[in-house]
C-alpha cells in the first residue's frame, strides 16, 4: 500500500505479519536486548522489510542501527524511512543521488487520544480539520501521520529537531498534502501523498534530488 504513494525511484516493502524468517544482525540484537516482545517483533520485522527494499536497489544486507534521535542509519548512498504500528510494518529506500529525503508513516485510522490534537495542531490548521467532511478518514490522525512523515524527511537533511508546530500541513481531499516549514533549513516545505486502506492511515514523502 505504501509503495503506491511513492515514485518509481523508491523501493518499498511492507508486512502485515511478523515473518518467522525475519532475523537481526548481532549489532541490532544488542540494541533491543532488554526490549519487550512487542518492540522486538516490530524492530525485527521492519528491518526485514528494509533489507528487502535495499535488495531492490542492489544493496547487500547490512545492520540498520538506530542513530541520533532513533533515526535509522542507512548504508552509504541510501536514504530511507521506516514505520510500524499494530499489524503493519514498512520501509522505503532510494538512492541518495536520485531522492534527497524519504519520510513514511502508518497509523491506525482512529481518532487521536484526547489532548493529542491540541499538542500537534497549529491554530491555522484547525479550521480545515473542523470543516472536513466526516467520512471514512480520521482527519486528526491523518494530520498527525503527515507531520510524522515530515519529521522523518526533515531530520536526515538537517540533523535538527522539528516540532509539530514548526510545520503547517494542508491536507487535500485528492490524497495529497503540503507541509510549509516555519524554521530555516535546506527546504521550505515538503509535498506528500496519503491514503486510507486496511484500517490504516498512510502518508509518504519523497523529495527529488
Amino acid at each position: 500500500m505504501i509503495g503506491e504513494l511513492l515514485p518509481r525511484e523508491v523501493r518499498a516493502v511492507e508486512a502485515s505479519v511478523d515473518p518467522p524468517e525475519a532475523a537481526l544482525f548481532p549489532a541490532e540484537r544488542a540494541v533491543i536486548t532488554r526490549a519487550v516482545e512487542k518492540r522486538r517483533r516490530e524492530f525485527t520485522t521492519v528491518r526485514h522489510c528494509a533489507r528487502a527494499a535495499l535488495a531492490g536497489l542492489g544493496v547487500a544486507p547490512a545492520p540498520i542501527l538506530p542513530g541520533e534521535r532513533g533515526a535509522p542509519t542507512w548504508p552509504d548512498g541510501v536514504v530511507g524511512s521506516m514505520t510500524h504500528c499494530a499489524g503493519y510494518r514498512a520501509a522505503a529506500v532510494a538512492r541518495a543521488r536520485e531522492i534527497a529525503a524519504v519520510g513514511i508513516d502508518a497509523e491506525p485510522n482512529e481518532p487521536l487520544p484526547d489532548g493529542v490534537l491540541d499538542a500537534i495542531a497549529r491554530d491555522d490548521e484547525r479550521p480545515a480539520l473542523d470543516a472536513a467532511a466526516p467520512a471514512a478518514v480520521c482527519w486528526d490522525r491523518l494530520l498527525f501521520s503527515a507531520k510524522e512523515s515530515v519529521y522523518k524527511a526533515w531530520f536526515p537533511l538537517t540533523r535538527t529537531w522539528l516540532d509539530f508546530h514548526d510545520a503547517t500541513v494542508r491536507l487535500e481531499a485528492d490524497g495529497t498534502f503540503r507541509a510549509y516549514l516555519h524554521v530555516d533549513g535546506p527546504v521550505d516545505g515538503f509535498a506528500g501523498r496519503w491514503r486510507v486502506a486496511g484500517g490504516l492511515v498512510l502518508t509518504a514523502i519523497a523529495t527529488p534530488r
